[in-house]
């Protein structure tokens, strides 16, 4: 880093900016809208880059990062004052080594899982993806949402519950459909 950067911007600016996937990828699992999950990220790092003479410890700063993205998250829900989720999009897979019906069967997988997690109440959604994802641990995940560990474990454990109960009923509607055959 040259001098000139660490005066114009100091050390803090290159190691807040490497959070961008990790924000964006828990920005996406909370909105399921690409356009929203880069105005999320974007508007996050604004915030922790103008208040970065807050962060305490260096240790916390994907924590802190991801707390203040919380709060800019429940920002946008208020002025929306409307909780419908986006579902329409697509996640491309690409492999050489894979065959197109692996790659369209784990796609399927893939939407079945996402459309699963979209279906659960948002509080549930977020400490999901926030410890089953990004593996934060409960304590962060606290500090993160502002919410007590013993909340964090609940909502995780009714999460996961709720989650195979949806899987078990998708893979069952699978299950009861015929079965393509190929011919050759």
């Amino acid at each position: 880093m040259t001098m000139i950067h660490c005066i114009l911007f100091g050390p803090a600016r290159p190691a807040i900016e490497s959070l961008r996937p990790v924000l964006y990828r828990i920005a996406y699992a909370w909105c399921h809208d690409a356009a929203l999950a880069d105005d999320l990220v974007q508007d996050s790092l604004s915030k922790a880059w103008t208040q970065r003479a807050q962060l305490r410890e260096a240790a916390a700063l994907k924590a802190w990062a991801v707390a203040i993205m919380h709060r800019c998250w429940m920002d946008h829900l208020r002025a929306r004052r409307d909780f419908d989720n986006v579902d329409d999009w697509e996640d491309t897979l690409e492999s050489a080594d894979d065959t197109p019906e692996a790659c369209y069967n784990r796609e399927q997988v893939i939407a079945c899982v996402r459309a699963a997690v979209a279906q659960l109440p948002m509080g549930q959604r977020q400490v999901l993806s926030l410890v089953d994802l990004e593996e934060f641990g409960y304590a962060e995940v606290a500090r993160i949402l502002d919410i007590p560990v013993g909340t964090v474990m609940s909502r995780l454990s009714r999460a996961r519950a709720s989650l195979k109960i949806i899987m078990d009923r998708v893979m069952q509607q699978a299950a009861d459909r015929p079965a393509l055959r190929r011919v050759k």
